[in-house]
């Protein structure tokens, strides 16, 4: 699930990078429409079930938030600077020096954060989508606010009452559509792109509290298929159909993740995903750069999904998989500082599991 919502992000990215903005603009209002909103909102779902089963393993916010730094800052960090340092300072049409004392060379800098910025001074202005290295990682900050939210749930005692989570989910929910009511005076609220942000925040909710309740939900197939054809068209027909719609795909995306399937063994031994989300975008706002006259969505999609998967594979292996074993030391960290207590502190009375921190993070 991971590794095909990354790709079909790249794939959805083909257009814009290759035709600019009119070309995405017209992609959106295609057949495909639902299949292009959806996909980042099952993303945040699917994001929500497993960061949920990582809560429930921490004893304490401590390993919680420490194995999140872990698992998303060293490879932020690294597709930051090379973006700015080797990409960036290899194409700029400025001067070496007046480029790395450019004022917008220093705020793009600010993206390891998460204050993002999309402009390296010099980069990519004669693109059809001009100025703008990595348009991904406009997510970066709702993910952090995904943290913020569930850290804030787990202090309130989610895990033993598991209903907050789909409360906060229907509360941000309907304020952010209030919102957007009063913004727009009570008119259509028809979007021609993707779904706010807030919502991403609302779908990761969801996946917190299908994990949450996954015991007691009904897996079944006629209601998958029933969410799919609903929630297409909520996202087609419906202006603000995407509020309700979130949930719907929330379950979609848990019903398709728990499937049982033969998996690659490329699958098995590694996490692809991560770093296909991350350099996908500027992966293929290089090859626009350096082919012009290859500027078609199919060729973008051909080149630079292998491309992507190749530098996800070398992020993996050289930054993601390393930065896991600070885990131990993390670990210590919190054994030393709450040694008298082996229980995890939102769930009280459940022992802290030999291994548990060792799990998928």
């Amino acid at each position: 699930m991971r590794i095909g919502l990354a790709l079909a992000v790249v794939i959805t990215h083909g257009a814009i990078t290759t035709g600019g903005q009119a070309a995405d603009s017209h992609l959106w209002v295609t057949p495909l429409r639902p299949v292009l909103r959806a996909v980042l909102p099952m993303f945040f779902a699917l994001s929500g079930f497993l960061v949920a089963g990582s809560l429930e393993r921490c004893r304490t916010l401590i390993s919680f938030l420490g194995l999140r730094v872990i698992r998303i800052y060293p490879a932020l960090i690294i597709e930051v600077l090379l973006s700015a340092f080797i990409i960036g300072l290899s194409i700029t049409t400025l001067p070496a020096k007046a480029y790395l004392t450019d004022p917008e060379f220093h705020r793009y800098l600010l993206n390891v954060t998460g204050d993002i910025h999309y402009l390296l001074p010099g980069v990519f202005a004669d693109n059809p989508f001009p100025n703008t290295v990595n348009s991904q990682l406009w997510t970066v900050p709702y993910e952090l606010g995904c943290y913020i939210t569930i850290s804030a749930l787990a202090l309130i005692g989610v895990v033993r009452r598991p209903w907050l989570a789909p409360l906060a989910a229907l509360g941000i929910c309907v304020l952010h559509l209030g919102y957007r009511v009063i913004e727009h005076h009570g008119q259509s609220l028809y979007m021609l792109g993707g779904i706010p942000g807030t919502l991403l925040i609302v779908s990761f909710l969801v996946g917190i509290s299908l994990y949450l309740y996954r015991e007691q939900m009904s897996w079944d197939g006629r209601l998958f298929g029933g969410s799919v054809i609903l929630a297409a068209l909520l996202l087609t027909y419906l202006p603000g159909g995407e509020y309700p719609a979130v949930f719907l795909l929330g379950y979609v995306t848990v019903w398709l993740g728990l499937t049982d399937y033969r998996r690659l063994a490329i699958i098995r031994s590694a996490d692809l995903s991560y770093g296909v989300y991350l350099y996908g975008f500027v992966i293929q706002q290089l090859f626009a750069f350096l082919f012009p006259e290859f500027r078609y969505w199919w060729a973008s999609v051909l080149v630079c999904i292998p491309c992507s998967l190749l530098f996800a594979a070398a992020s993996w292996n050289l930054i993601e998989k390393p930065a896991l074993k600070l885990r131990r030391p993390l670990m210590k960290l919190e054994a030393f500082l709450f040694p008298a207590s082996g229980q995890r502190f939102w769930q009280k009375g459940v022992p802290l599991t030999d291994g548990a921190a060792k799990r998928d993070i």
